[in-house]
């Protein structure tokens, strides 16, 4: 049962991905290279999987819908941070 979890975050993350492969094949402009497909297919896994942990584990509705907001709000963040750097820019570093 576990597996077929874990194909279906896989899937999820690959169709994911073809969007910016689209993008990178057809688009001007738009140059994604080997490493940023692989860390934004590690980083939209592991929120894959933190999101099913959270779905497994947490019984009440409200508390697991905080917390899978609170997981898609950092996965974000994180995202923004790789993309542009706009974290750190805002905060000084």
């Amino acid at each position: 049962m576990y597996t077929k979890r874990l194909l279906r975050i896989a899937l999820i993350v690959v169709v994911i991905l073809l969007i910016p492969l689209f993008g990178t094949l057809f688009v001007a402009g738009w140059q994604w290279g080997p490493s940023d497909f692989l860390s934004m297919g590690a980083l939209l896994f592991g929120t894959g999987l933190l999101i099913d942990l959270a779905m497994q584990k947490i019984t009440d509705s409200r508390k697991k819908l905080i917390v899978i907001v609170a997981i898609v709000g950092v996965l974000l963040l994180v995202w923004v941070e790789l993309a542009v750097g706009a974290v750190s820019r805002t905060l000084g570093f």
